[in-house]
């Protein structure tokens, strides 16, 4: 049994050797100008390759005046934030795990009786970033906790364990300690310090002198990453079991096989996107993939944009002839075009396929396809899911694809998906300099296929909750992990079989002691106790979530859900399904770390950074819809707001109670948001008044109906309907739909993050003689549709050519008159003002516009008695 403890910190005069210069934009942690930073501490406790890491910071305001204090830390993409806790002058603040909908009320709670609340957000390429602000008086101190777990993974025959570190300033008692227990002991290990500037140098606890950028700076050096890579001893290649606390993890990485031969089709995007630096680096790295190849390997290319290419039509011999003819066309490549991806992977399959039926490729090979791709498709077929379906028809069980995503313009949640779906994996290739480098890394990582079809079994009755224990295939200098609980037994060992396919067949049987290594945990000071559960856990989530996303059906995709919040809570794991919420005791004032998705690129879109959480509540209106929307309220009164204009228009519809409008009917997306009208309890002078007393959103892809009325929520998928009141605040998501409700005072449905429909309540006082409760509609300007969309609200996402001229006071002199020219009508229009009921339902705030009157007739296409339908869940009949 080995243990090794790494101290760490930083010295000016020297770099370290093998520095990498290529990094993540630094994030500072500490945000403010007369700050001191006390301490900056960052612990690890690796056991077994799971890894507790501990970040903590004391800071004192040590200004005249009050300011903000941030704390904000880098952390692996991959792991779960279990914890963070804030001293803030002695008021403690504790964070628990919760489900998402939960935390995200109680914190909207704090929010409305006008506590101090902030809101934590994540954003990520290969990192997150874990912010947090505090609003303090001068003189505080302020101590900040962060704690995340991760598993760390075997890559080209080591692990890898970074620590971003960033404390922004100076620091007197900066430290690092990483301690790592390897029960097999550990057969080698360095440390790789990323990012640095020139002068520093690792040293153990640096004093303020040695933390500086040069002799008389005030600004420090450390403001990057510090790696430990290292790998254990294999006794043996039937791996190592490990039993801890009820839980058992076997490692499976053997070494001494020879590598089996590969057949292999490249397929490259070539379209226009891929022109300049993302196509030359694409190129030096296939010269060096082609060099790898051995003679027993098989291969071919395909290169698409709207069309499909192929070097050769068969699979060749990964000879020095054929391999020198596949360089040049790689350099003769010219990016131009659209993207075929359906028709280049159908290709790639046919390939394969026609290489195995003609006897050409070895049964104890291995196949793959290796895709490249920066876009989405935009020829032939483009719709994702039916591309998703194509491949997974006609690829055998013997094939493999991997996909390789360059830059932020491709799908990569299309990419992992088809790929985790045909025994592959897929990462995303970050579009900069080192593109070339990573294409090269990734294609070492899959170069050497070692064995094929692995299974690790257990004898019945010993073990329970096994983690996936079948896999494809194991490449060299990788590890295969599997996790489960140990059932109550009267034998000493656990014992674990394993079987695969390489050049033999074999089988392998490896044995541990249940109670050995937990005694010999209790002797390590640094160790992590409860790593077997927590990897367990961990593990768990992880496979649960990546079936989650190719769920069959919303029934399989709930079951998995429910699993997945079960484990979080329970291990408190911040997923994306649960949130963090940090309160003071006595939970009046609370922050929220929360994971929200980026609708196309998934995790990991990297492009922008959410601005530091306001210390100050806000009102609800103030944060769910930006400032200038198109809306309908009262009587009805459309405001249709023309940003390129800068211009507000107003009309009402004079339509009867019964009648349904269509607001918004887009077929391009399957959307549409109608509403029915409601009369006054009598007629006024005037008439009778009418309003909205019921709006629909109806997904018709997905089936999903959210009807809103003055009473009630429901919401059905054409199969279960869910009913819900406006006397609680409430969050409910299905199939890409999201309603949010505030209690008692308005509804937000999301529509796949795109599209936002704010319904508004109003109530009245229920005896009143005339009027009666009715809703208000609020859609932001930047809903995203399809060039399809109509209605009374949705044409208007196409803005029309306005001009207004010929201003002039008119019948009331308080309303100027003007000509409006519009749609090839001149308008006869009044300068009046409407209300905008979201900064207050009461008294609402002026909206001033240019009225057109007789139900928009000029302003809108056709006339209004064109908008009325059916029934709720109506498309827009147009001709």
């Amino acid at each position: 049994m080995t243990r090794l403890c790494v101290c760490v910190c930083f010295r000016e005069d020297e770099t370290s050797p093998g520095t990498h210069r290529s990094c993540f934009p630094p994030v500072q942690a500490i945000r403010g100008d007369d700050i001191t930073v006390r301490s900056y501490k960052v612990e690890s406790r690796i056991t077994s390759r799971f890894a507790h890491t501990t970040v903590r910071s004391s800071v004192v305001n040590s200004g005249s005046k009050a300011q903000s204090i941030g704390f904000n830390v880098q952390i692996p993409k991959r792991a779960f934030i279990t914890n963070f806790t804030m001293n803030v002058n002695g008021i403690v603040f504790v964070g628990s795990v919760k489900e998402k909908t939960v935390a995200r009320n109680l914190y909207a709670q704090a929010r409305a009786r006008g506590k101090a609340a902030g809101i934590v957000r994540a954003n990520s390429q290969d990192l997150e970033t874990f912010k947090t602000e505090v609003h303090v008086p001068p003189g505080s101190n302020i101590e900040f906790e962060l704690h995340y777990q991760e598993m760390m993974q075997r890559r080209l025959g080591f692990y890898e364990h970074s620590l971003y570190l960033q404390p922004g300033r100076l620091v007197p008692h900066f430290q690092v300690d990483v301690y790592i227990f390897e029960p097999q002991g550990i057969s080698m290990r360095y440390v790789v310090l990323l990012c640095l500037h020139p002068q520093a140098h690792i040293v153990f606890k640096p004093s303020l002198q040695q933390q500086k950028t040069c002799e008389n700076c005030n600004s420090s050096a450390i403001d990057g990453a510090f790696t430990v890579r290292y790998d254990v001893n294999r006794d043996s290649n039937a791996g190592e079991l490990q039993v801890s606390d009820g839980h058992f993890v076997q490692f499976f990485a053997p070494s001494s096989f020879s590598p089996l031969p590969k057949n292999i089709v490249f397929v490259i995007d070539v379209s226009g996107s891929m022109w300049g630096v993302k196509m030359k680096q694409t190129v030096e790295a296939m010269q060096a993939i082609l060099d790898d190849l051995t003679i027993d390997d098989h291969f071919s290319i395909i290169d698409f944009n709207h069309n499909v290419r192929c070097w050769s039509e068969d699979l060749v011999a990964a000879s020095s002839i054929q391999v020198a003819d596949a360089k040049k066309y790689i350099q003769r490549i010219k990016p131009n075009g659209g993207t075929n991806i359906n028709e280049a992977l159908m290709k790639a399959v046919q390939i394969l396929v026609r290489a195995s039926n003609q006897g050409l490729i070895d049964p104890r090979s291995v196949s793959m396809i290796i895709l490249v791709s920066d876009g989405d498709p935009t020829v032939g077929e483009i719709k994702l899911s039916t591309i998703q379906k194509n491949v997974k028809r006609v690829m055998r069980e013997e094939f493999s694809l991997f996909s390789l995503g360059i830059g932020f313009d491709v799908d990569y949640d299309f990419l992992e998906r088809i790929a985790m779906e045909n025994r592959g994996m897929a990462q995303r290739i970050y579009a900069n300099h080192d593109a070339a480098e990573q294409l090269r890394e990734f294609y070492s990582q899959v170069s050497s296929p070692l064995l094929r079809r692995i299974t690790i079994r257990f004898p019945e009755g010993s073990v329970s909750d096994v983690t996936q224990n079948q896999f494809d295939k194991y490449f060299s200098g990788s590890e295969l992990v599997v996790a489960g609980k140990v059932l109550p037994s009267d034998t000493a060992n656990l014992t674990s079989f394993t079987t695969a396919s390489a050049r033999l067949d074999i089988i392998l049987e490896t044995e541990a002691d249940i109670a050995e290594l937990d005694m010999e945990l209790a002797k390590q000071q640094h160790s992590f106790t409860g790593f077997a559960r927590q990897m367990w856990a961990y593990i768990t989530i992880k496979q649960l979530i990546a079936e989650r996303s190719l769920a069959p059906s919303a029934t399989k995709k709930r079951k998995i859900t429910q699993r997945i919040m079960a484990l979080a809570l329970e291990h408190q794991f911040v997923t994306p399904l649960t949130a963090l919420l940090v309160e003071s005791e006595d939970a009046t004032e609370r922050l929220l770390a929360d994971t929200p998705k980026d609708p196309k690129h998934g995790c990991c879109s990297g492009m922008t950074t959410p601005a530091p959480p306001s210390p100050v509540a806000k009102g609800p209106e103030e944060w769910i819809l930006p400032p200038k929307v198109t809306l309908v309220d009262n009587d009805p009164h459309f405001i249709v707001h023309l940003p390129g204009r800068n211009m507000d228009v107003c009309f009402n519809i004079d339509s009867k109670p019964g009648h349904i409008l269509n607001l918004v009917s887009d077929s391009g997306t399957g959307l549409v948001v109608n509403g029915q009208l409601i009369g006054s309890k009598r007629l006024q002078k005037g008439g009778l008044k009418t309003y909205f007393g019921t709006i629909s959103v109806y997904h018709q892809p997905d089936g999903v109906s959210v009807t809103v009325s003055t009473d009630s929520i429901a919401m059905t998928d054409g199969r279960n309907n869910h009913s819900f009141t406006w006397g609680a605040t409430a969050e409910i998501t299905q199939d890409g739909v999201r309603i949010s409700i505030v209690r008692d005072s308005h509804i937000t449905v999301t529509v796949n993050e795109n599209v936002r429909v704010m319904v508004l309540l109003h109530r009245v006082w229920k005896k009143h003689p005339v009027n009666v409760d009715f809703l208000g509609i609020y859609v932001p300007n930047d809903n995203q549709y399809s060039p399809l969309v109509h209605g009374l609200i949705g044409q208007f996402s196409r803005e029309p050519e306005v001009r207004v001229y010929d201003i002039h006071e008119g019948a009331d002199p308080l309303k100027n008159e003007a000509t409006m020219e519009v749609k090839g009508n001149k308008l006869l229009v009044t300068r009046g003002w409407q209300k905008d009921y979201r900064p207050d339902k009461k008294r609402g705030s002026n909206v001033y516009c240019w009225f057109v009157h007789n139900s928009g007739k000029g302003f809108i296409d056709g006339h209004y008695t064109d908008y009325i339908v059916q029934n709720l869940n109506s498309f827009l009949q147009t001709h």
